[in-house]
């Protein structure tokens, strides 16, 4: 048995943080440099900044398969506003940005193919689509691929996730735990010392079987969520607090349900 009740006001950003990234938006809005990107409408992307700066949880992989990155996003807006709309002015203006230790910059081809129907918003997929399009080099980001290429693409690896962890969160000290049927109870518990310490904590799920109510007859890794707290997972029943697809949840499960449906976790700390 899992119950699922959606959330709303309980996790903020700071915020003098918030106020000190509105500065930078409207900082962001006067100038007149030229976009790196020939079809994103520059009024559009900072509406969608504005509003994912006062509200984190707005940030939405929607049709596309991008659920490691989108994850990462949410926790820097909620944790580093300033942060991510630097991200964003430096990606729509010159194509890139700085993160801790290399450049990291959108491809000329994937610039260009961003048009039409992204299935989701403007600023979104400019940092998602980036994120992804930088770790795939077989299965390149295309907006309208049919679904089995945008999904290649989409995969996001646990690697990935400790990687973007340090680059795009500047969190030194990234660990990954496996969980699946053993050790589910203690990564969950150093994902909730990680999060005690002012870092971060992601879980690898069996999104069908943990959030949706057609579980799988052989369960499979296949969505990345950010934790955010209220972890309490000894005994029966389980419960968390979570991020995905731009909604705050808490989570209350049964043991198996949660042996069974969690793979993995990765944490991030200063």
């Amino acid at each position: 048995m899992i119950t699922r009740d959606v959330l709303t006001g309980i996790y903020l950003s700071d915020p003098n943080l918030v106020a000190a990234a509105e500065a930078a938006i409207v900082d962001f809005e006067q100038s007149n440099a030229p976009s790196a990107w020939p079809f994103l409408d520059k009024a559009t992307v900072i509406s969608d900044i504005r509003a994912r700066v006062q509200d984190p949880f707005q940030v939405n992989q929607g049709g596309q398969p991008f659920c490691g990155p989108a994850a990462v996003l949410f926790d820097l807006i909620l944790k580093q506003p300033l942060r991510y709309v630097e991200i964003c002015r430096s990606l729509f203006l010159v194509g890139g940005f700085q993160a801790t230790n290399h450049y990291i910059a959108s491809s000329d081809r994937l610039r260009q193919a961003s048009k039409g129907n992204l299935q989701m918003g403007q600023a979104d997929w400019m940092v998602l689509a980036t994120l992804r399009d930088v770790e795939d080099v077989i299965f390149p980001v295309e907006p309208n691929a049919p679904d089995i290429i945008r999904n290649l693409a989409g995969m996001t690896k646990s690697w990935e996730m400790k990687g973007w962890v340090h680059e795009i969160l500047g969190y030194s000290h990234m660990d990954y735990n496996h969980a699946y049927l053993m050790n589910d109870v203690s990564a969950m518990q150093d994902a909730a010392a990680a999060i005690q310490a002012g870092g971060v904590a992601f879980a690898l799920i069996t999104a069908e079987g943990m959030l949706g109510n057609t579980p799988p007859l052989v369960p499979f890794p296949s969505h990345w969520i950010a934790l955010l707290g209220n972890i309490s997972v000894q005994g029966d029943p389980v419960t968390f607090d979570i991020y995905t697809w731009s909604r705050q949840m808490r989570l209350t499960m049964d043991a198996g349900s949660f042996k069974k449906y969690l793979w993995a976790t990765v944490t991030g700390t200063p």
